[in-house]
């Protein structure tokens, strides 16, 4: 798909349905910096800080770690 392609894809968009993605992504976006900062995961931080790609990678990076977390407060109990 050609820059050209998708830029006419994101132009032919329904303003509301353009609204949607981006809410969707800024929400899940903020979640994994945040998530990201405090674990002090900086090579993450930066990834996600840069690369867009619907905010996939910081839904998978959130469930995973608190995959992680969950697990481990079970193994302590």
């Amino acid at each position: 798909m050609t820059l050209d392609a998708i830029g006419s894809f994101i132009l032919s968009m329904p303003t509301w349905a353009f609204v949607c993605v981006m809410a969707w992504q800024i929400a899940w976006k903020g979640v994994a910096l945040w998530m990201s900062a405090r674990r002090r995961h900086l090579i993450l931080f930066i990834i996600f800080l840069i690369v867009n790609l619907l905010a996939i990678p910081e839904i998978i990076y959130i469930i995973v770690i608190k995959s992680r977390e969950s697990k481990k407060r079970k193994g302590k109990r």
